[in-house]
């Protein structure tokens, strides 16, 4: 069966494009993929002109369409779907084709996604805050379908001495500055803490964390490296007080499926899939996090127990094409499954 991705692929690192991707080859069926950012014009100009961007982004949409119909894909599978108008959704379903969509972010920008969701034969969504707006709008044809791991990619890996050196702490985080992150994990600067991702020289000048924090965009193949040589993984959710995000970050899966400990605020979605004390530990604030990652540092065969147990749990359900199956699954009967 053909099966075709649209979505994209960030040039400076991998994203889960690729983990999905990969799934649909690993469970054996033929992929096509289309860059739904394929823009003629950089963003800094259609930001300038909405006129640029609404043409540019029409264009962009009958590409998508022409694909469609040079390559006549079984099922079309929008991942994000915010830069796919109604418009496609539509003349692709006239061309028999099964079509459904998976958001991947926060619904800050979700007025293209609302617009064209009444078309799609179905909706996944990434985050259960997703789901809760979607059946605000009536629609009843929608699934909570989270991030997951790649067993191929997110393992534990072999490190060299030099590498266990630079990347190995006690403690780790990996991910994107935000104030709300910088202070939490500032309560644990007194610890061997090691901070990695873009963003984090807006550290203050006095911060604790300023020698521990590296402002860097890593690819995953630095990610499992850092998993693969630390202790416990400390996972701080997105937030944002005018957007609700209730997802569970890729990297909980991803930290899980290299075998280490993830210690992680309580994420309402993460509370849906992951059971306290047994694949992981939830903190309640700074003071609660700080206890427990000295508990767990002094217990290393209940974090390594706990860890053995998240690894299992992730990799027997929990990868990307466990995700695809549960879409194919839908589809089940309709497009010949």
């Amino acid at each position: 069966m053909k099966i075709l991705l649209v979505g994209y692929h960030n040039p400076h690192f991998t994203n889960t494009m690729v983990w999905r991707e990969k799934a649909v080859e690993y469970l054996g069926h033929e992929l096509l993929t289309f860059d739904d950012r394929s823009f003629l014009f950089p963003g800094r100009l259609r930001d300038k002109s909405p006129f640029l961007h609404q043409w540019d982004l029409e264009r962009l949409n009958k590409s998508l369409v022409q694909f469609v119909d040079k390559h006549s894909p079984d099922i079309c599978l929008i991942v994000g779907g915010q830069r796919i108008l109604s418009s496609s959704v539509i003349e692709i379903k006239k061309r028999g084709i099964w079509t459904a969509l998976w958001t991947s972010d926060v619904p800050i920008d979700f007025k293209n996604i609302l617009q064209a969701a009444p078309f799609y034969d179905h909706l996944f969504c990434a985050g259960s805050e997703a789901v809760d707006i979607f059946h605000k709008e009536g629609y009843r044809q929608v699934t909570w379908l989270p991030f997951a791991c790649d067993q191929n990619f997110h393992k534990p890996f072999s490190l060299t001495g030099k590498e266990a050196k630079a990347y190995g702490r006690d403690l780790v985080f990996v991910g994107s500055y935000y104030p709300n992150r910088a202070k939490t994990l500032e309560s644990l600067a007194a610890f061997d803490i090691g901070v990695w991702g873009p963003y984090w020289s807006k550290l203050s000048f006095d911060s604790k964390l300023k020698l521990k924090a590296v402002d860097v965009k890593m690819n995953f193949d630095q990610w499992v490296k850092i998993y693969s040589a630390s202790k416990i993984c400390v996972v701080i959710h997105y937030q944002d007080e005018n957007c609700l995000c209730h997802q569970i970050s890729p990297k909980v899966f991803e930290a899980m499926a290299c075998g280490c400990f993830v210690l992680t605020d309580r994420q309402k979605d993460a509370s849906k899939v992951f059971q306290d004390k047994e694949h992981l530990v939830f903190f309640d604030n700074e003071s609660d996090l700080c206890q427990k990652a000295q508990y767990y540092l002094d217990n290393d065969e209940k974090r390594r127990q706990i860890a053995r147990d998240a690894q299992a749990f992730v990799l027997a359900s929990h990868r990307y094409q466990d995700r695809i199956k549960k879409i194919l699954d839908t589809f089940q009967g309709k497009v010949g499954l």
